[in-house]
């Protein structure tokens, strides 16, 4: 982790056409898909002038929830008067997903220009890239250059080495923290508590998001010198799902704020959190319940416990990818009104654990769809059938492509039966296309 690695060999001097082609090169570009260290991304940061914006910079890190707490960041600062560009990872349909400047997508053009200058710098400090490093420093030359004065950064993975780490952030978020990416992070809470504390700064907020964050997480804010701002503890929520509150003592209340679009209390504390956050801003004291509602109202994050409705059946599509993501799908599923049946359409990534994700929501599904997924570090489908049948699941097909797959669940489906998709990012994204949802 963080080690050098050797000096790329010459790619030759004609560079991609479009975004597509860059993106391509780009997986090729680097020995490791995943190569976690700050070295190599600062050096080329450094060339570029990207590591000390004059932005006001907000990092956004944890286990769950990172992706819905920058959605609503950028909903509330551009209800302040801001500019924000958010960056985000991954994308569902397009990579452009994953920058956004004044609450739209980066286009292909703007993209391609940035990727060049990434290259040109990344050449001359004579270094090599991972995929997101490159589109990491790709996002943060698109902010420099499009003049946005606040900067959402999401955390990839971890926090100490990610990335987006190598900028000191002004305000730094951990929405919580659970076991994953243990290969990589370690295998118990504390470990993985100090990877994610590492984006806190000194002298500077530290929103915690997790009322009951491991010990760790707050013995390392301490240690860095940051300042804590905790759930349960600064800032506090109270409400129902048909309106709620945000509190703190000494930043302030806003009241009668909308229900979050995603159901369950993850998306009212990520809400919370994001809140929280904003509220270290000096424009927050002056931004009233009114508009803070409206912004919060506008917000909705593709794949994030995303209910649609069509041709008489519930679709439930979640990017739940491991065990704390899981559990709160469940007790989406175990508060939402029971349906005929329900049907789930599941596939995981190599690294992670399915085993756990099966059995948290095992009792609520009456069949099972397993599609084969195209890309190599996907678990292989009959793996998972085996994990289904040992919990006494129906599998209904095993296999099949995604389309063959959603075929298969149509002829099974009927009126009023609920379909839920999880497990991966690509899971989602696949079925969202298949369904012209992207």
């Amino acid at each position: 982790m963080g080690r050098r690695s050797p000096r790329p060999p010459s790619r030759g001097a004609e560079a991609p056409a479009d975004l597509a082609g860059w993106l391509q090169r780009l997986e090729r570009a680097h020995p490791q898909a995943i190569d976690l260290g700050l070295e190599r991304v600062a050096a080329v940061g450094r060339r570029l002038g990207l590591l000390e914006p004059a932005a006001t910079v907000l990092t956004v890190a944890g286990t769950n929830g990172k992706g819905s707490v920058a959605a609503a960041l950028e909903a509330l600062l551009r209800a302040a008067g801001r500019r924000p560009g958010v960056y985000t990872s991954p994308h569902l349909a397009r990579f452009n997903e994953r920058v956004r400047i004044d609450g739209r997508e980066a286009g292909d053009e703007a993209l391609v220009a940035a990727l060049e200058r990434v290259e040109a710098a990344r050449a001359a400090a004579g270094v090599s890239l991972t995929y997101f490093e490159h589109g990491t420093l790709a996002a943060l030359d698109c902010f420099e250059r499009a003049g946005c004065d606040a900067w959402v950064l999401e955390v990839g993975l971890g926090g100490r080495l990610d990335a987006v780490n190598a900028v000191d952030a002004d305000v730094a978020v951990v929405t919580s923290v659970g076991l994953d990416h243990t290969d990589l992070l370690g295998d118990d809470l504390a470990g993985i508590a100090a990877e994610k504390a590492g984006v806190f700064r000194p002298r500077r907020p530290a929103v915690i998001g997790q009322p009951a964050p491991p010990p760790a997480l707050l013995e390392q804010a301490r240690r860095i010198g940051a300042l804590p701002f905790r759930a349960g503890r600064e800032f506090t929520w109270t409400g129902t799902a048909e309106g709620w509150s945000w509190h703190s003592e000494g930043r302030g209340s806003w009241r009668g704020l909308p229900a979050p679009a995603a159901p369950g209390g993850a998306a009212q504390a990520n809400a919370a959190t994001a809140l929280a956050a904003f509220a270290q801003l000096p424009e927050a004291a002056s931004l009233g319940s009114a508009p803070v509602a409206e912004a919060l109202a506008g917000v909705r994050v593709p794949g994030r416990l995303e209910r649609r409705w069509e041709a008489g059946l519930e679709w439930l599509l979640d990017v739940a990818h491991n065990a704390d993501g899981a559990a709160e799908l469940e007790r989406v599923l175990a508060g939402s009104p029971a349906p005929p049946r329900c049907h789930a359409v599941f596939a995981a990534a190599q690294r992670k654990e399915p085993a756990v994700m099966i059995e948290a929501v095992a009792a609520r599904v009456d069949h099972w769809y397993l599609p084969r997924m195209p890309e190599a570090d996907m678990h292989d489908c009959r793996a998972l059938a085996a994990a289904v049948a040992q919990r006494g699941g129906r599998l209904s097909a095993v296999g099949d492509g995604t389309a063959a797959t959603l075929e298969a669940l149509r002829r099974n489906a009927g009126e009023g039966d609920r379909v839920l998709v999880f497990g991966s990012f690509r899971t989602v994204a696949a079925v969202r296309a298949q369904q012209g949802w992207g």
